[in-house]
């Protein structure tokens, strides 16, 4: 952890309190720390029984994804939906810390689980209309470790081809390949060792596959 990241702690940690107290126990409030790797992020939560995670557990696919933009290109998000891998459905904002450099060190990450109001909000709903439910097949699922966002990754670029891998040739696995880089699945150490033995290729040709502009 960064100096400037164990300054800001302190308070951080009130500040998750705080939220988490006024909302009560449906509401998750983590601190993560972005300058020491992605595979142990959490250095405070609380109510982490809502997303199932503890200090020093991972961060999430939304994370990845922000760290390998440019940091001046990287937006806090409020008010998302992701659901858990138990299928409850979170509410979640997340609001990135940077230090005087404008470089990205932390993360203040609020997830409010809106399960059973959900489920009252549908029981209202078809009492009073004949709307359909509203698609969640495309939420982002929260993890709690890097192995299962990988996996969770693999599975998103194995669907984004279409086909499985034993029936995909050069192009498909570029494009998995390309996918899986664009989503910041290669920060999750070792993350080569698997896609390669996924896909069937070597390491020098998932480097290939990386740097292709073909596509």
């Amino acid at each position: 952890m960064t100096m400037e990241l164990m300054e800001q702690q302190p308070f951080l940690e009130r500040l998750a309190q705080g939220v988490a107290a006024l909302f009560g126990p449906n509401c998750e409030v983590a601190v993560h720390d972005l300058t020491q790797g992605y595979e142990s992020t959490i250095v405070a939560i609380e109510n982490g029984h809502v997303t199932g995670r503890r200090v020093g557990d991972s961060a999430s696919e939304i994370v990845l994804q922000a760290i390998r933009k440019k940091t001046s290109r990287v937006e806090d998000r409020y008010s998302y939906l992701v659901r858990t891998k138990e299928g409850r459905m979170i509410k979640s904002s997340s609001i990135y810390i940077r230090n005087d450099r404008g470089e990205l060190i932390g993360l203040f990450a609020i997830n409010y689980d809106i399960t059973d109001l959900i489920m009252a909000n549908r029981a209202i709903e078809e009492a009073i209309s004949v709307e359909e439910p509203e698609d969640e097949a495309k939420l982002d699922t929260i993890v709690t470790n890097v192995s299962d966002l990988l996996d969770q990754l693999i599975a998103e670029a194995d669907k984004f081809i279409g086909k499985p891998v034993a029936t995909m040739n050069k192009d498909d696995k570029t494009k998995a390949i390309q996918y899986l880089n664009e989503k910041g699945a290669f920060l999750i150490k070792k993350a080569g060792d698997k896609v390669t033995r996924h896909y069937d290729i070597s390491k020098y040709t998932l480097y290939n596959y990386m740097d292709s502009d073909s596509l």
